[in-house]
């Protein structure tokens, strides 16, 4: 970055870091954020944490911005309104686990943590004890085990497939990708690849995997990948339809 940049952008420090702008009677909150390499100011959703991001070149001015924001109100209200609803984990919320539904069931009185058993009803029932306060977070401690015992037992299995070691497993909550392979061997995922089908996790752990053959994502790559998960082109399509809505189990 030249002097002169580096100087702009020091002399706006204390700019604020977010916006509202009001629309049709809502006030929307808008992240601002500066970037050296922008040539105009643009505005995006992030849909995992329903974030409305404007982006800012870097002589742009915080009137331009509000202005630019303000022009586009109805576009913002829209793409908020099209995402799906925050669905929070508490007693009675019906969540998928393994792509099938689970009906949240609190048993204040119960010992243990969480589990899985079935309703009289024939549903399948996520049941957690403990106090009220506690039972989203033991929802998603529970999610997160089942996640990396899966993760790491699917991820194994592609990597012997590939004739590769995978070093480490990790789970996380990632909002913009669903995994991620180091050139160490340390494989990452989101822990709410538990949520969906098992082929689609499957598809994940080989897809990692065979980053540990071929670090990019080059048609030797996604070769390696169809040799162990043939039915790979499925398992992305349903990424494609229904991975942004798995984002919204947990949130409030």
């Amino acid at each position: 970055m030249s002097l002169a940049l580096r100087a702009l952008f020091s002399r706006r420090t204390s700019e604020p870091s977010a916006i509202t702008v009001a629309f049709d009677g809502e006030v929307y909150l808008v992240q601002l954020r500066r970037n050296r390499l922008a040539r105009r100011y643009t505005l995006r959703i992030h849909s995992a944490r329903r974030e409305v991001v404007l982006t800012l070149p870097p002589r742009g001015s915080l009137k331009q911005a509000r202005e630019f924001a303000e022009k586009h109100g109805a576009w913002m209200a829209a793409r908020l309104q099209r995402l799906p609803q925050p669905l929070p984990f508490a007693d009675g919320a019906v969540l998928p686990l393994r792509g099938i539904d689970h009906r949240i069931e609190h048993r204040p009185h119960a010992r243990g943590t969480a589990w899985i058993e079935a309703g009289s009803d024939g549903a399948q029932l996520l049941c957690v004890a403990g106090a009220g306060p506690h039972v989203a977070r033991r929802v998603r401690d529970y999610l997160k085990r089942q996640a990396k015992r899966d993760l790491e037992a699917a991820s194994k299995q592609a990597a012997a497939a590939l004739g590769v070691t995978v070093k480490r497993v990790s789970i996380r909550d990632q909002s913009s990708r669903w995994g991620s392979c180091s050139t160490t061997g340390v494989l990452s995922y989101s822990w709410r690849l538990i949520l969906a089908p098992p082929y689609v996790l499957d598809y994940l752990a080989a897809h990692e995997a065979a980053h540990l053959v071929e670090m990019n994502h080059s048609r030797a790559f996604w070769r390696q990948v169809e040799r162990i998960c043939p039915d790979f082109k499925r398992a992305k399509a349903w990424l494609d339809a229904h991975g942004a809505d798995l984002h919204r189990y947990g949130m409030q």
